[in-house]
């Protein structure tokens, strides 16, 4: 499934237009790193590979960003475990 990722700043949030449903990943804004606190899928769309989907592209986005990640949502840190080339972007002292 093919959508776009933008960023919604006043809702602190990423977001992912799936027609009449929006995907998306909560996000605090801190000086020293990014902390991606929770993603939600709506019913329907679960098990289709949109929260994956989600996930790579705001880590794409906040890598060309250059801002280090602080990955407190557990599927977003289940991805990372997954797919270990974004663990360059964690923040000091922060592990999956």
């Amino acid at each position: 499934m093919e959508f776009e990722v933008v960023e919604n700043p006043a809702r602190k949030r990423f977001e992912a237009d799936l027609g009449d449903k929006v995907a998306y990943l909560e996000y605090i804004r801190v000086p020293t790193a990014v902390y991606l606190t929770h993603t939600e899928v709506p019913p329907g769309f679960e098990g289709q590979g949109v929260g994956s989907g989600l996930v790579k592209e705001v880590l794409e986005s906040l890598k060309e960003e250059g801002v280090k990640i602080a990955p407190m949502c557990p599927f977003v840190a289940a991805y990372i475990k997954r797919h270990p080339e974004w663990k360059e972007l964690l923040a000091p002292n922060y592990n999956v």
